[in-house]
């Protein structure tokens, strides 16, 4: 029988700081002896990294070391990436234990999703237990990307904006510089959202969860990765109609493949003064671009 979906409120901020307090021994080179070093006990802050289980109605799916924010929508983000559900409609209700030893998220979810994750659970099992494991892994490998919808057309002094905005709004990695960020920003380059995370699929999954939970979020824009583009990532930004993926890193040749049979402009070394395009480079054809004949004249 169908369920209305209930509604998830987000996370309060003030209980899930995402760091905690440690501390620690600094040792600097002393600025007139160079020779020495000048010692100093001083607290520091560690971003959190937990054990998150997401159980789908009733059944344990999967556990992932995450940090313990905004895990509604990474909750979420997550069941779209990994294609558990298609839509947000399609996840009715979710709950969060916290326990000692972790996070344990319950999704409840539509039979025909259930159905669908448990036959291909049942895939796995079969598959792993036929004695030919490196073959059938490599067969059970899902290395294709979802068609994106039409390029988007932005100036690169926008995209080069965004990631220098970024860096403001990524506090956890202002407090620890150990976590990853992937944020949505306008085609003028005004960040929508951002999330955060110890792993990099986890702050887009956060995005995606983000954005698909909250319409007013998903304006006309493009995706910004604090990493480098492994295909994971261009495979899990394509299943979102993310038609525009920069990082500040470089791709690999797989998520470059898979960028290039999405329809995906995928830019890599987003940096304070210029990026490269890997694919779709025609999406940056704008006034303000010169060429090698501009240049020389």
């Amino acid at each position: 029988m169908r369920r209305d979906r209930v509604e998830i409120s987000p996370p309060d901020a003030q209980s899930e700081p995402g760091f905690v307090s440690h501390q620690v021994s600094r040792f600097q080179r002393n600025p007139e002896h160079r020779e020495k070093f000048d010692r100093s006990i001083e607290d520091d802050d560690i971003s959190q990294e937990v054990p998150v289980a997401l159980s789908y109605n009733g059944i344990a799916h999967a556990v992932m070391m995450a940090t313990p924010l905004d895990l509604e929508d990474y909750a979420l983000g997550f069941s779209l990436s990994e294609g558990i559900v298609d839509s947000p409609q399609q996840l009715y209700d979710l709950e969060r234990n916290d326990r000692t030893d972790g996070i344990t998220l319950e999704l409840n979810i539509a039979s025909s999703c259930m159905a669908r994750l448990s036959e291909h659970r049942r895939t796995l099992t079969g598959r792993t237990g036929c004695g030919v494991c490196g073959t059938e892994s490599l067969m059970m490998l899902n290395l294709s990307a979802a068609k994106v919808g039409a390029p988007i057309k932005i100036e690169p002094e926008a995209l080069l904006n965004a990631f220098t905005k970024l860096q403001a709004q990524q506090t956890i990695n202002a407090r620890t510089g150990a976590v990853h960020a992937a944020a949505w920003a306008s085609t003028n380059g005004e960040l929508v959202c951002v999330r955060e995370d110890v792993g990099r699929h986890n702050a887009l999954d956060k995005l995606i969860g983000a954005l698909s939970r909250q319409a007013n979020l998903r304006v006309p824009g493009f995706c910004l990765l604090t990493s480098r583009a492994s295909y994971e990532l261009v495979q899990r930004a394509a299943r979102a109609q993310m038609s525009l993926v920069a990082a500040i890193s470089a791709p690999t040749s797989l998520a470059i493949k898979m960028a290039q049979q999405a329809g995906m402009t995928l830019i890599g070394f987003a940096r304070r003064d210029g990026f490269v395009v890997y694919t779709q480079a025609q999406d940056f054809d704008s006034p303000s671009l010169s060429t090698p004949a501009d240049r020389s004249s």
